[in-house]
């Protein structure tokens, strides 16, 4: 359960054990003590760990604090892999243009990327027949120079039909 932080006078404590902004430990002081030291230095008084006996306080500028603390976050959920790109490929397209596709397919699924390949089926294309659509999304799939697995087979969409594959592991 998420626990609000406390700043300067809303702390309850009587008793803090207080740290600096270097991270040094200054000792157990009273909460008055404590708030004055914090005051001095024009920093505030942040709980960091209310749970704690005696609780632990930090001193540093709250901004700072709650910059650092998104940062932990951001660092914990590690890099944004996983992310769907889009490429988008034409029933005419060419040979030339699909190995480029591919490539970019290729380069995206080494980043860790899901590719989302679209066939893109302008007017009266749509009603065509669906195994010669797959083989027109295979022949882009064969390009793919990376192990890949079919995460979600093709299908129809509202542009025409749709594949979408990701890195195989090992």
């Amino acid at each position: 359960m998420f626990t609000p932080i406390r700043i300067n006078n809303q702390i309850r404590a009587k008793e803090l054990r207080v740290i600096d902004e270097d991270g040094n430990n200054l000792g157990v002081l009273s909460f008055g003590d404590a708030l004055d030291k914090a005051h001095e230095m024009d920093m505030d008084l942040i709980e960091v760990s209310p749970n704690a006996v005696p609780p632990v306080a930090k001193i540093m500028d709250f901004g700072k604090y709650q910059y650092l603390e998104q940062k932990k976050l951001k660092q914990a959920k590690g890099p944004t892999g996983g992310e769907t790109k889009n490429l988008q490929v034409k029933i005419g397209t060419g040979e030339h243009d699909l190995e480029l596709k591919a490539k970019k397919a290729s380069e995206f699924l080494r980043e860790g990327h899901r590719v989302k390949i679209d066939l893109f089926l302008p007017g009266r294309a749509k009603y065509l027949d669906p195994n010669f659509l797959k083989e027109r999304l295979d022949r882009i799939l064969t390009l793919v120079s990376e192990n890949y697995k079919v995460a979600i087979a093709p299908q129809k969409s509202p542009k025409g039909m749709t594949v979408i594959i990701e890195r195989a592991k090992g």
